[in-house]
């Protein structure tokens, strides 16, 4: 849960909040040290082609992301909100976790880049040569003011990058001013490749190139920070893109066209910011400063945007609870520290451009998930999905799909491990089977992909070999007859749809409230024992109409409830009232499973040896038998147990004819099965049910239709049947041009004798 905001928290406005945060970090690196090299190696046209490519990628995000921002209320965070409001908090926890990194790591790559840029003007002829530790004590440094700085008030670092932006447009005029100032000439119109590989030369300077446009992001993660995080999102993300585009397309030109700059030295990766202070208007008395505001700006940048996710992921439950606590003026000094802290410990490994590639793959993952987020959302089309901005959802795909080429482009080993650290902390957050109080995407997925079949269903008559068992079974409580439950479950081994509804009186006068603990309570007791089951709590007036309600209106379109299973009581009145119930079912074509457990404790056993079915043709249940026995073979318990067919006869000459005949029936149906057919002579069956299936697992025995008035008379006798094996159950196939027959031709063969 969040917490709550101090009173005297700094909200920001677009402008400061945004817009300046992001086009600052985008202004940065890549447009001082790398865009001379870029243009002496593809030529203008292709440079241009580099930029808007780009950038068309960073502006399908930006709108991606900014669809997302307006449909929700904003958080602390920035993208780790937005995902894990989207998509859960598993997946949001990996991504955000990511996104930590990625940008911790940044602020040490910043600061080191600054460092290297400030100690450029060392004074050797006064200090003498350079120490080795200059550069790793000044990035410490950087680090440690850095921080400081934004722990103690993020108003001050985000005012600060106002002058920041003043030195950078100084820059930029100043290689204006120099460029028409001097001679022009001719921009290259086709590439020359001089310091790339002609074969791939255009997408390894793309992939150099990418990171640069990639700066957006800083702004989104002061979601926390700002007036209106909706509206600030949105229009200062799409409006620092377009900067950044407008900006980026214009100086490739002013490079191309002056004459103090050879393309030769351009295109030398050594000649870096040279490319711009030679050709500047007063040399470098605008470019050093405002490349050193903009790796500055763009190193606050980070340590801004790290702590907020962190803190983010502390008040999800994600990371320890104190890294989430704020000062009295908002900020998230714990969290800023212990960034801090990372960032300096990364400052010990030294020379961090061998892992370089994989940062900006890990951050580039954020692109990809952003935008399959914005077009889930969009194809999806939920109701309560309404954003101001809105985005069609195959533009947020060819985002999505740029974003990964782009990662390809510039490691596939980066990608892969990238991905699979994301994937890694996904499942270890699964593992924790994490609680949110929001809903996701994930569900709406989900029930339009259901929606869709089921219209599609809807359209289909289930035939003979599309039936599944669709099971309602009606138990009073769960714990009391988990075995009943299981023994469902395995009938349908994942192939059927299996319910469990619990029955309560109108008179109960059970609230709203009450009805949804009992329905969780419910699900949590199959999900502790592993069975999918659907859980429903129905309120009924009475016992006989209720069930029998219910049962007609299960289910929908081809997952319309096929069969029903109940327990047998031990109370001879209620079993006959439940013989009266299944007559009523029997009437609307509803299968009845009535199971008898005999022996509890020798049940519950690892392997099953014996499932008997009693078999008097496929008209008089046996079909149904039949698979329901299949069915239960598929259960990992069940798999070693020998399905047995008994039928008896009255004629002991038939014997032969009829095994034979349920033999070649039990070889088309491809069901294996030991067959016996046994003489009756002056035994009853019940006697032979005892002799022969005593030492069964369970025994399927067909259940006769009751007529009026015979309730107690079948009740009786159920109970003498069913008193062998460890389980009885009992069936009755009220559905003969459903259920696929399997020995019809047993039938036929038994009615002609």
């Amino acid at each position: 849960m969040a917490e709550k905001e101090p009173l005297s928290k700094k909200k920001f406005g677009t402008f400061l909040g945004v817009y300046l945060p992001s086009t600052l970090t985008v202004l940065g690196l890549i447009m001082y040290l790398r865009f001379g090299w870029v243009v002496g190696n593809l030529g203008l046209p292709l440079t241009i082609f580099v930029v808007l490519l780009a950038n068309i990628i960073t502006f399908i995000t930006g709108l991606s992301a900014a669809a997302i921002a307006t449909n929700i209320k904003m958080g602390v965070g920035g993208v780790y909100y937005l995902i894990s409001r989207s998509l859960g908090l598993e997946t949001g926890g990996a991504i955000g976790i990511a996104f930590y990194i990625s940008r911790t790591l940044s602020i040490t790559f910043y600061a080191f880049g600054l460092s290297e840029l400030l100690l450029l003007f060392w004074p050797i002829e006064t200090w003498g040569a350079m120490p080795g530790y200059a550069i790793p004590l000044l990035t410490a440094v950087i680090i440690v003011l850095i921080t400081f700085a934004s722990g103690k008030s993020a108003e001050l670092v985000l005012k600060f990058q106002v002058p920041m932006l003043i030195l950078v447009i100084l820059s930029i005029l100043s290689l204006m001013v120099g460029v028409f100032t001097s001679e022009l000439r001719m921009p290259e119109m086709t590439p020359a490749y001089r310091t790339v590989a002609p074969e791939s030369g255009l997408w390894v300077v793309f992939a150099v190139f990418f990171p640069g446009v990639t700066g957006f992001l800083a702004g989104i993660a002061m979601s926390g920070d700002l007036k209106t995080p909706g509206k600030s999102i949105k229009q200062g993300t799409i409006y620092s893109v377009i900067t950044g585009t407008v900006i980026y397309t214009i100086i490739p030109i002013f490079l191309s066209i002056t004459v103090l700059l050879p393309f030769e030295n351009l295109a030398d990766e050594s000649f870096g910011i040279r490319s711009w202070s030679d050709a500047a208007f007063l040399g470098g008395l605008f470019v050093y400063p405002a490349a050193c505001g903009a790796i500055l700006s763009s190193a606050i940048g980070s340590v801004l945007s790290g702590p907020r996710v962190l803190q983010s992921l502390s008040m999800d439950g994600l990371a320890p609870k104190f890294l989430g606590r704020v000062s009295k003026t908002g900020q998230p000094t714990i969290a800023t520290w212990a960034t801090g802290a990372v960032a300096l410990v990364a400052v010990a490994l030294g020379d961090l451009n061998t892992a370089a590639k994989f940062v900006t793959v890990l951050f580039l993952t954020l692109y990809v998930v952003i935008n399959i987020v914005a077009a889930v959302e969009n194809l999806v089309a939920e109701p309560s999905y309404r954003p101001s901005t809105r985005v069609p959802w195959y533009v947020s795909l060819i985002g999505a799909i740029g974003s990964l080429f782009v990662m390809y482009l510039i490691s596939p080993i980066a990608l892969v491990i990238a991905f699979l650290l994301e994937a890694g902390f996904y499942l270890y957050f699964k593992k924790r089977a994490l609680e949110q109080e929001w809903g996701d995407v994930n569900v709406g997925m989900w029930m339009k992909i259901a929606r869709f079949s089921l219209l599609r269903m809807n359209r289909y008559h289930v035939m003979q070999r599309n039936w599944r068992p669709m099971i309602l079974l009606f138990a009073k409580d769960i714990s009391d007859r988990i075995e009943l439950v299981k023994l469902a479950a395995a009938f349908g081994q994942n192939r059927g749809v299996f319910s469990i509804s619990k029955l309560i009186y109108e008179s109960d006068k059970y609230d709203r409230a009450k009805r949804k603990n009992i329905q969780e309570s419910m699900i949590k007791e199959v999900h502790d024992i592993g069975i999918e089951a659907f859980c429903e709590v129905n309120e009924v007036k009475s016992l006989n109409r209720g069930i029998l309600n219910i049962s007609r209106a299960h289910g929908i379109a081809g997952f319309k409830t096929n069969t029903i299973m109940f327990g047998w009581s031990e109370e001879a009145e209620a079993n006959a009232n439940q013989l009266r119930i299944i007559r009523s079912l029997s009437r609307i074509g509803k299968n009845i499973l009535m199971a008898k457990f005999n022996d509890h404790e020798n049940w519950k056993v690892e392997q099953h040896q014996y499932i008997d079915v009693w078999w008097s043709g496929a008209a008089n249940n046996g079909d149904l038998m039949l698979i329901l026995a299949y069915m239960l073979t598929l259960n990992p318990e069940w798999k070693k147990a020998r399905i047995r067919v008994r039928e008896v006869i009255e004629n002991a000459e038939q014997r032969e004819t009829f095994s034979e005949s349920i033999r070649k029936s039990l070889k088309e149906a491809r069901i294996d099965a030991l067959v016996e057919v046994i003489p009756k002579g002056d035994r009853s069956f019940t006697e032979i049910l005892q002799k022969f299936s005593s030492d069964a697992d369970i025994v399927l025995l067909g259940l006769k239709l009751t007529e009026s008035g015979e309730e107690e008379y079948h009740a009786e006798k159920i109970d003498q049947l069913s008193n062998v094996g460890k389980v009885s159950v009992f069936v009755q196939n009220n559905s003969l041009d459903e259920t696929f027959p399997v020995l019809l031709s047993s039938a036929n063969v038994r009615e002609s004798l």
